[in-house]
């Protein structure tokens, strides 16, 4: 399965509030949870109890910037995503669904 998600960064966004004062940029932690939100959104997978077995954030998120999040499901489950704002790779990563334990 490959699935495709848009998101425009709000201007006024909380995250941005002292991150960075005259640069800012969006918190790490707020684009992983974008991503996790909009995969579920996209498959029904519940992704509350998951492991980010990897990520890499290359270029940062800025206010406007419109974030493609694209994502593939392997055969084992495995969650591979890349974000992307123009043509600029935002992050990449990979996450494993989890089961309650």
């Amino acid at each position: 399965m490959n699935n495709t998600t848009r998101w425009i960064v709000p201007l006024d966004h909380p995250a941005f509030a002292g991150h960075f004062p005259g640069t800012p940029i969006r918190a790490v932690v707020t684009l992983l949870d974008t991503v996790l939100h909009a995969i579920a959104a996209a498959t029904g997978i519940t992704l509350d109890i998951c492991e980010i077995s990897s990520v890499k954030f290359l270029s940062p998120a800025n206010p406007g910037d419109e974030l493609v999040i694209q994502h593939v499901i392997s055969a084992s489950g495995t969650i591979r995503f890349d974000i992307v704002a123009g043509m600029r790779k935002i992050a990449s990563g990979s996450i494993v669904p989890g089961s309650p334990v």
